[in-house]
This record gives structure tokens, C-alpha cells and sequence, in this order.
């Protein structure tokens, strides 16, 4: 998909042609102009060779159907991944990534094994979402949320992460809520900061896996300049000027943050009721195991019985390496 040369194409076009042209794209999500019949035959043809709406892309469904992966292959020819997870409460989250690979390193990550490639155009963020637009009209559901937690950590990319957001916010584009949009970051001080000055009313989410200094380095080495005091400042800060709770992410990992000395340790750290903890299940990517649910369950008790708010997620997609990386790893 390529619509860098869309605006020069209809700069000598009447002005409701971008209107046509836009609302083709984002919301009827059209894959080729040739169904676009409000366009003339021949504006037809010149967009579809100068500005192709095909996305190339490689898609797998999970068994239960609650699941999708897809692979899509950029212009360059780079691989990235994005995942679609259907919630029994009509709830369509996409996840979507905002770099080809990740520079941080996490060990228990399969992206941060890729390394890095470089950062994703806000179209590039965009054609993820579109994707999976397109694939939901035809169950006749729609969106309902999109988070940047897949490969790579969007503060790193911050300039097209939100100028994605935007796009996907305009009411005469895709139109989704601002509420509606989650950024997840291991804790890059300065995005946070810039987040916060922000008019949007995104929702944030820091990712901690572990609750303290010595354990979130071996893990985590971004750990060693972001460290959790620092990172927890900044998320005061944050509350402080926004008004918004922040979402700690936890991913249980058998055996190494799992046990009940983490749980109070992370029940310590966490400011009630500005907080609330999300138990994310791990999808193993062959060094790590996941908690087993008896253990998550013992992990989550010791948080609640200390005031601290916790959701669980459900483990999507481990039937389909939906772990971020896992896909574009194998390629």
C-alpha cells in the first residue's frame, strides 16, 4: 500500500475528490480504486499504478477464530507484524506495531532478537489497522480499540506513532475514539513526558515485568537508563498532569518474576489507586515458560489482597506464535 503520491494525484482534481478518495480508504476500506465508482475511469486507473491500496500480507487464524496474525511485507520489502484479538464482549482490539524489529534487547522477547531495522512510516502504522478493517467488514464487526504493543517500542518512533494516532482519530478518516488507543513503553522517560503534554486522551501503559532494579536489568537492559524509580516518577508526573490512570503491565514468566516475594515487592511499588496492574499470560518464544494458572492466580490474590487493582489478559494466539516476533522471526 502506497498513498504518498495521493495528494499531488488529485491536487488538480475538484476538492470533494479527497473526500472520496479518503472516505474510499477509511471507511469503506476499499482495496482497489477500481471500486471506488464515485472516480472517474481513467483517476481510476492512475491511482491504482501510482497509489496501490493492496497490502501485501500473509494471515493466520487461530483455531477458536478469537486470533489473527498477519505478516505484512512493506515496500522495502521488511516484515512487520500486527494481531487481531476478538473479545467475547464484541470487542475487536488490534494490536499493532510501530517498528521492523526492536533495539532494546528484552530477553524474553522474540522482536528484541530481530534487532533492529528501522521505524514504520505512520502510513505503515495505519495500513495495520486498515488491514484488519477490511477483514472485519466482512464479519460485519468493526474496531473497537488498537494498541501499540507489538514489535518495537513506540516512543522510540514518537513523531509517527502519534501522527498514526491522529489519522486514526480524525472523525472524516477512520474516526475512532482517543480513548480507544493504548501506547505501551518499557519506560522511555522522555515520551512520557511528551505524552503527557499531548490534547489526546490516549490511554498509557507501562511495561515493568519485574519489580525491582536488579531483576528488570537482567530481563530488561533498558533497565540500566531507565531505571523504576525514575520510570515511576515520571508516571506520577504523567497522572499529575493528565487526570489518567496508567496501566502496569506484568508478564508471567515461570519461575523468574513469578513468585510471591515479586508480588508483594510489585504491591509495594504500585500507587493505589492511580495504577492498576494488567497479568499478561506469556506466550513462550523458547527460552522463557509461561506461569501456569495456579500461579497467576496465587500472584494475583497477594496484589488484590493489597488494594491494588488487576486485570488479566487472555492468552491470545499462542497456537499461532502470535508473540511479537514470532512470525517475522521465522521468516
Amino acid at each position: 500500500m502506497d498513498l504518498t503520491k495521493l495528494d499531488k494525484i488529485l491536487e488538480k482534481e475538484p476538492a470533494f475528490r479527497k473526500n472520496q478518495a479518503s472516505g474510499a480508504i477509511f471507511q469503506k476500506f476499499v482495496e482497489s480504486w477500481q471500486d471506488v465508482k464515485t472516480l472517474p475511469l481513467d483517476l481510476r486507473g492512475i491511482l491504482d499504478k501510482e497509489c496501490s491500496l493492496r497490502i501485501n500480507v500473509q494471515a493466520t487464524v487461530s483455531q477458536d477464530e478469537r486470533t489473527v496474525k498477519a505478516l505484512i511485507t512493506l515496500g522495502d520489502g521488511l516484515k512487520v507484524e500486527t494481531v487481531l484479538m476478538r473479545h467475547n464482549d464484541d470487542r475487536n482490539t488490534i494490536c499493532v506495531s510501530s517498528q521492523v524489529g526492536c533495539p532494546l534487547g528484552c530477553s524474553f522477547c522474540a522482536t528484541g532478537k530481530l534487532g533492529f531495522k528501522r521505524n514504520l512510516t505512520s502510513m505503515e502504522i495505519v495500513e495495520q489497522v486498515l488491514f484488519f478493517a477490511r477483514y472485519l467488514k466482512t464479519k460485519e464487526a468493526k474496531i473497537t480499540n488498537v494498541v501499540f504493543m507489538g514489535m518495537g517500542e513506540p516512543f522510540l518512533n514518537y513523531d509517527n506513532v502519534l501522527g498514526a494516532i491522529k489519522i486514526l482519530n480524525d472523525e472524516d478518516k477512520f474516526g475512532l475514539g482517543a480513548r480507544h488507543f493504548s501506547i505501551s513503553t518499557v519506560g522511555i522517560i522522555e515520551g512520557i513526558k511528551k505524552l503527557a503534554g499531548e490534547k489526546l486522551q490516549v490511554n498509557l501503559a507501562v511495561s515493568l515485568h519485574a519489580p525491582n532494579d536488579e531483576l528488570r536489568s537482567k530481563i530488561m537492559p533498558v533497565n540500566k537508563k531507565y531505571p523504576l524509580r525514575d520510570i515511576l516518577a515520571a508516571v506520577d508526573s504523567y497522572i499529575k498532569e493528565t487526570n489518567r490512570k496508567v496501566m502496569i503491565e506484568y508478564v508471567m514468566i515461570e519461575g523468574v518474576n513469578d513468585s510471591d516475594k515479586c508480588a508483594k515487592e510489585l504491591a509495594a511499588i504500585t500507587r493505589k489507586p492511580l495504577h492498576f496492574v494488567n497479568l499478561i499470560s506469556y506466550n513462550p518464544t523458547g527460552i522463557f515458560k509461561a506461569s501456569d494458572s495456579e500461579r497467576i492466580k496465587c500472584f494475583r490474590k497477594i496484589l488484590e489482597d493489597r488494594g491494588v487493582e488487576v486485570t488479566q489478559r487472555y492468552k491470545f494466539g499462542s497456537g499461532i506464535k502470535a508473540a511479537c516476533g514470532q512470525l517475522a522471526g521465522k521468516q
